[in-house]
């Protein structure tokens, strides 16, 4: 296990590193400013602009960037962790690869520790989707397909979708909000 090159260590730390909460925003623009910025240069500026998109989400930029440096080579892989180090040392602390380096008879990971998730957006954004998913699913249930037969039904049903639709909104942007003022 000591003769592991930069690039192992960052394929088996790659899962780690990409789960939840692990690095913030933050970190991993210091992370990609430091290869960018300082000697010696592993990102160009383009490459740090694509890594620092705020259109894309964290995970997806991150995995991104780990790939790239996986193929790019030995010491750019090298440098992440130098600047990985210097930015998120209790993180550095706690990478699989280094528990590996520093327990060398345990070879297999630990993946029963790490916590199962449906999404990266959490349990609400499940059930808010889950709950639109029922509500669509009663609305076709209940919306009969010979029109003559409930008229009643078919003026209530046919306003339901500017109701749903505004409290789905407010909804969805209340909770994009909460998402913001985390970062």
């Amino acid at each position: 296990m000591t003769d592991q090159t930069y690039c192992d260590r960052l394929v088996q730390d790659t899962p780690f590193l990409t789960g939840q909460g692990c690095l913030s925003e933050q970190q991993v623009d210091r992370i990609i400013l430091q290869l960018n910025r300082y000697y010696p240069q592993i990102l160009t500026n383009k490459e740090a602009e694509k890594f620092r998109n705020p259109k894309a989400s964290l995970r997806v930029r991150l995995c991104d960037l780990l790939s790239h440096l996986q193929r790019s080579g030995e010491r750019h892989c090298q440098e992440f962790y130098r600047a990985l180090y210097i930015h998120a040392q209790p993180l550095h602390s706690r990478l699989p690869s280094r528990h590996a380096l520093q327990n060398p008879e345990c070879t297999e990971l630990d993946w029963g520790s790490e916590s199962r998730q449906l999404s990266d957006r959490g349990p609400m954004s499940f059930l808010a989707g889950l709950g639109l998913a029922a509500g669509l699913a009663l609305l076709l249930y209940c919306c009969p397909p010979d029109y003559k037969v409930l008229p009643g039904a078919r003026r209530v049903l046919g306003f339901s979708p500017i109701i749903i639709d505004r409290h789905v909104s407010r909804y969805l942007l209340a909770f994009l909000a909460d998402d913001l003022a985390a970062l």
